[in-house]
């Protein structure tokens, strides 16, 4: 499928700090790229193919597309479909991650938004209303040989939750394609992947943003090569009567994971692998930084 972008006009580039930025919208994120030291030309053709990357994942896997994968599948519920092999990759990384976090991560799951609205509001659904919609959750209840998947009638999937790290990574393998060497940042909604560091031999420097209950940023992550991943609830909660629900939900109880963080950024290989992390800690709730610390892994936790 092509990967040229057909929202080039929504894409801007301009010079800041010596280096390239290019700007652009997906996956309902601000986006970037960051270049140095590259032609004009050159530097718009690789904010193109990095916008082009989030477009196509968006259009192929959002679930509030009719034409997307996703939407396709949950039309056939019920009924065998035969996948194409970037979809049935994904499905399988779902599957092990689900396997990984002992369920409590489930791409079935997102049928519980019908319940939950994470934009800061106070509505919290009764456990009757989480219920009747658990009925329809659990990947034990999938059929899946890959590339055939068969979801029970009712069920859906949403890919939500692996589909931004994969298309950071996606485009950073591009853009390495077009422009081996470049030096570049790839940053989709605060997960970033960088294949070298800048031409003077020195990092790339990350901002982790500060929670709602902190401030000012609060870490500056130096980066060379690899990917970070950052999930929190500075912007997708529910307020209820004094107490703060996290839209990180654990697919077991059909509830937000109680004392998780409100914030794990991880830095790992790749982008994707550091989604992995934060993900899976995010669902051990308190046990989070033990998990981490036993990972090995470089990260940090607010709150």
């Amino acid at each position: 499928m092509s990967e040229t972008p057909p929202q080039s006009a929504s894409i801007t580039l301009g010079r800041e700090a010596g280096h390239w930025v290019g700007r652009f919208m997906a996956m309902a994120s601000p986006c970037e790229v960051l270049i140095e030291e590259a032609p004009a030309a050159l530097a718009r053709q690789i904010v193109d193919v990095a916008a082009g990357c989030a477009w196509r994942i968006e259009r192929k896997f959002s679930r509030y597309r009719s034409d997307s994968v996703v939407h396709m599948i949950g039309s056939n519920a019920g009924r065998a479909v035969v996948l194409d092999e970037e979809s049935a990759a994904l499905i399988d990384f779902a599957a092990t991650l689900t396997k990984m976090s002992e369920g409590r991560f489930d791409i079935t799951s997102g049928v519980l938004r019908k319940a939950w609205t994470f934009d800061g509001g106070s509505v919290v659904p009764t456990q009757e209303q989480v219920d009747a919609l658990m009925t329809r959750v659990g990947w034990h209840k999938v059929q899946w040989r890959k590339p055939v998947l068969q979801l029970q009638p009712g069920m859906q999937i949403d890919l939500g939750g692996i589909g931004k790290e994969y298309a950071v990574d996606l485009a950073a393998a591009r853009i390495e394609e077009i422009s081996p060497g470049s030096s570049c940042l790839v940053n989709f909604g605060g997960d970033v992947a960088v294949r070298y560091p800048r031409r003077d031999g020195q990092p790339w420097r990350v901002g982790i943003e500060a929670t709602a209950r902190a401030g000012a940023a609060v870490h500056v992550v130096h980066l060379s090569r690899g990917g970070l991943a950052t999930s929190g609830d500075s912007r997708r909660f529910v307020l209820h009567q004094g107490r703060r629900y996290s839209h990180i939900i654990d697919a077991l109880t059909g509830w937000p994971v109680p004392d998780a963080p409100h914030s794990i950024t991880v830095a790992a290989d790749t982008c994707t692998q550091a989604g992995t992390l934060t993900t899976l800690a995010m669902l051990r709730g308190r046990e989070s930084e033990s998990f981490l610390r036993a990972s090995g892994a470089k990260y940090w936790i607010q709150g």
